[in-house]
């Protein structure tokens, strides 16, 4: 599990990719074969795709939605972000407003932020465990966090057993990427609307994050649902290995488009 500690990543790196002109080429030609193979999965309609952005304030989930997008017919494709739980949701088991939304076969979606925050957010902030209505001798046991990464595998692997492939990007940015664009975002009038006040508050707790998400990826990076930490310093090349997993991930699975019944000719 070496692979998926984060300080051996450079968030600035772009190993497949010498130039940004190169990767923005090459993006361009795996959105067309990722919108062909989305177009596939809908008529051959046996498969599903569960697509899971994961990282730190500022480190591009919603850009790499609008990415994901260009690359997809809107009719196919769903986008849900999850925020703080509502009461009714506080009030069932970590994973159902998550389950609620996961995608019909022949279809697609993103999950902006999930269920992991669960296991990342609330462990850095365990006050927000109160307010889930989960009895002491459960929330208080030393393997809580233990308990629901097994959840979250078992889940994963009962979407797989329907036919959803899941795949999941840990989106990987260094701290002094997130300053600047957090001032980009004060800054910048068409973007001041994104900024908030927890931002630069969440950011005198990036060693706890980051702990908290090298214990997620390593317990929950399986074979049937292997995380990618994805350098995202470079929006370009973030776009670039996003586009390449999911062409990648597509191609594997046997899908055929159906054959159309035979009709008398009137």
């Amino acid at each position: 599990m070496d692979k998926l500690k984060i300080d051996i990543h450079d968030p600035a790196g772009h190993s497949l990719c010498k130039t940004k002109q190169e990767a923005i080429h090459k993006t361009e030609v795996l959105q067309k074969k990722l919108y062909d193979l989305l177009y596939l999965m809908f008529a051959d309609g046996k498969h599903s795709l569960l697509i899971i952005l994961q990282g730190i304030d500022t480190s591009g989930k919603d850009g790499t939605v609008r990415h994901i997008f260009k690359a997809s017919n809107p009719q196919g494709m769903r986008v849900f972000s999850f925020k703080k739980p509502t009461l009714e949701e506080f009030r069932h088991d970590f994973l159902w407003r998550c389950h609620l939304h996961t995608p019909e076969s022949g279809l697609a979606a993103i999950f902006n932020r999930s269920y992991y925050e669960e296991v990342t957010t609330a462990m850095v902030h365990p006050e927000f465990l109160e307010e889930q209505h989960i009895p002491h001798h459960i929330s208080e046991r030393p393997d809580f966090f233990n308990l629901r990464y097994q959840r979250i595998n078992d889940f994963e692997k009962l979407l797989e057993q329907k036919g959803t492939i899941v795949v999941k990007f840990f989106l990987h940015i260094s701290k002094k990427e997130q300053k600047l664009r957090i001032n980009e975002r004060i800054k910048d009038r068409t973007k001041n609307w994104k900024f908030s006040k927890s931002d630069v508050k969440e950011r005198k707790h990036w060693d706890k994050f980051m702990i908290a998400y090298e214990k997620m990826l390593a317990a929950t990076s399986t074979k049937h649902a292997p995380w990618i930490i994805v350098p995202s310093d470079h929006k370009w090349y973030r776009d670039y290995v996003v586009s390449k997993t999911l062409v990648k991930a597509l191609q594997k699975l046997k899908m055929n488009f159906p054959k159309a019944a035979r009709k008398a000719l009137i």
